[in-house]
């Protein structure tokens, strides 16, 4: 797949030495981060509504209530912006000036349609779910027509990206390293936990070993 070019919408103007615009970078991120804002307009009024996301090819993927506002408004077409972002670590220079964080961030660009019909709107919740639990799907009961009546997929081509990154310690001022001031780096992780059985299990059920590979941020 071609990289993206950055266009006045999408080029990083801040500290754009941290900018990425290559293909694998930017499905990477959506890949490896999972939860994502959509910014959209509604009557001139914006709004920000944040979601889990996913990639099949060059098309991001989220879905909601059929009921939803934000789907209702997206779904015919309009054009949105979608954030994905995680927080790394804060970074403690000696300054407050040159104290930051070290993030992963990708911004994306494109129109929203809805996904049509019972059989791609099923194998795009399939594809959601194996996203975050691979092999979940296939053990649950099969959703049913009022579930998917309920339930809206909305997809959108990639048409702009950029990402931007920072890793790594503070740059403080020359003078500032003199100081006795103590910098560096808290890192912050997700940490996918224990599974927790629901009080009401069957005895005797245990959790399936693909939980194990349940990963996300």
């Amino acid at each position: 797949m071609p990289d993206f070019t950055p266009t006045p919408r999408s080029r990083v103007k801040r500290l754009n030495q941290r900018a990425l615009y290559d293909t694998e970078t930017v499905h990477r991120l959506i890949d490896e981060i999972g939860t994502g804002s959509v910014g959209y307009v509604i009557e001139g009024q914006p709004y920000v509504t944040p979601t889990l996301v996913w990639r099949e090819g060059e098309r991001l993927y989220w879905h909601g209530s059929s009921a939803s506002r934000m789907l209702k408004t997206v779904r015919g077409g309009v054009p949105v912006c979608v954030n994905v972002f995680h927080l790394d670590g804060l970074v403690l220079a000696r300054s407050g000036m040159h104290s930051s964080v070290n993030y992963r961030s990708v911004s994306l660009f494109g129109n929203a349609a809805l996904v049509e019909g019972d059989a791609a709107k099923e194998a795009s919740l399939k594809a959601f779910l194996d996203r975050f639990v691979p092999g979940r799907w296939d053990d649950l009961r099969p959703v049913n027509q009022q579930e998917l009546k309920a339930t809206m997929v909305v997809s959108m081509t990639i048409e702009e990206a950029s990402a931007k990154v920072r890793t790594g310690h503070c740059a403080d001022d020359e003078e500032d390293y003199a100081l006795d001031i103590w910098a560096g780096i808290v890192p912050i992780r997700t940490v996918i936990g224990e599974p927790e059985s629901d009080p009401r299990n069957k005895p005797g059920l245990t959790p399936p070993a693909y939980l194990d590979t349940v990963a996300i941020g």
